[in-house]
């Protein structure tokens, strides 16, 4: 392909524009995260909330939201039912045996009674220690991290505030999806239409085999988990295995669950008396086993036919977009990245095209060679 000037300009302006509108999202982060995860929110219900409107024929698409909405808080609230109330047992049964171990080794009955009697002994050399040079030091130094803790207090604050923002957000949405979904095409000139709906069916066409892959995975993975803590006798398995199962929506990031592995590993064996290698490493054969499974079967098997793509692909585009954009970036990085995979298909490599011409020929061959 020959370079021309005038190609080369309109490559150097394509850039600056994509290079301004990425200094502006990530300018204006704060004000379009909430505006950006509604949609995706939106984008996610929306099939659920046209089969409860027109399938299961609920009048008026206000109601259809609302039964979608409580339908889907319903499922989150079992899943967190099967999760949540089993850990707070697991902590209060450690607590317990951190507390039966300590009155076995120390004999003390009372420990509030304990310690305040230390105190009232001690009263004259704890004194003296705060007045230490270095510990009045050490106070300034922690004071700064005190008022930092505040500030993230006030964040998760504002941050439950920007979530009702979000439903809002989500609410609209849901409530005109067509129109604001048509409606984007129309932003440009109509001898570029084409180009962007063309490209908007590719996005959501890719986009929507990735969702459906990767839900597949994480069901598979989930499945697998509970099955094989089952198999082993692992405290809270089936809440584990749902839980992992979740945190394979995003690739790789189910890793993270070996941290509650090794925490109920060392607390089953404080409860039972077992040797607590032994056990980790049961547990952590269950997790290899499922990990290998996963990238060796289900993963080329569901994503490859999905997508085409290498899950390392997505992990690359989540970790690039998460740099430039921070959150945000982690929630639009999908979007985006198939965004370009479908404009460079089409009108770089013309694969789509060509596909397209193939599918066409094979067609009408068949038509030729079918008897009249």
């Amino acid at each position: 392909m020959t370079i021309t000037f005038d190609r080369f300009v309109r490559w150097l302006l394509a850039g600056l524009l994509v290079a301004a509108i990425i200094c502006t999202v990530n300018y204006l982060s704060g004000v379009l995260l909430p505006f950006f995860i509604a949609w995706l929110l939106a984008y996610l219900l929306y099939p659920i909330v046209r089969f409860v409107q027109y399938r299961m024929h609920v009048p008026g698409r206000v109601l259809s939201i609302i039964v979608t909405l409580i339908f889907v808080i319903a499922v989150i609230g079992g899943i967190t039912w099967l999760i949540i109330p089993p850990m707070i047992e697991q902590f209060e049964r450690l607590g317990y045996l951190v507390g039966r171990n300590l009155h076995e080794t120390t004999h003390i009955t009372n420990f509030p009674a304990t310690i305040q009697r230390w105190m009232a002994e001690n009263r004259r050399t704890i004194e003296e220690l705060f007045h230490d040079d270095s510990v009045t030091d050490a106070i300034r130094q922690i004071m700064p991290k005190m008022f930092a803790l505040i500030g993230k207090t006030a964040n998760i604050i504002m941050s439950v505030i920007a979530s009702l923002i979000t439903l809002l957000y989500m609410f609209f949405i849901l409530m005109d999806y067509e129109k604001l979904a048509n409606g984007f095409i129309r932003l440009f000139p109509p001898k570029n239409r084409p180009f962007w709906r063309s490209l908007a069916d590719d996005v959501e066409r890719e986009l929507n085999s990735y969702i459906r892959g990767q839900s597949l995975v994480a069901l598979c993975i989930g499945i697998l988990c509970c099955i094989g803590f089952t198999i082993i006798g692992f405290p809270m398995a089936i809440g584990l295995g749902i839980m992992i199962g979740l945190m394979s929506l995003i690739p790789y990031v189910h890793t993270l669950a070996l941290i509650p592995i090794v925490f109920l590993s060392a607390l089953k064996a404080a409860d039972t008396g077992q040797n607590f290698w032994i056990i980790l490493a049961s547990a952590l054969g269950v997790f290899a086993v499922v990990q290998v499974i996963t990238d060796m079967i289900l993963v080329p098997k569901i994503m490859g036919k999905a997508m085409g793509l290498n899950p390392a692909i997505l992990l690359l585009s989540l970790s690039v977009w998460g740099s430039l954009l921070g959150f945000l970036g982690l929630i639009i990085a999908l979007p985006l990245t198939t965004l370009l995979i479908a404009y460079y298909q089409r009108y770089v490599t013309k694969e789509a095209a060509n596909n397209n011409i193939t599918a066409i020929n094979h067609s009408n061959g068949k038509q030729k060679d079918s008897p009249e």
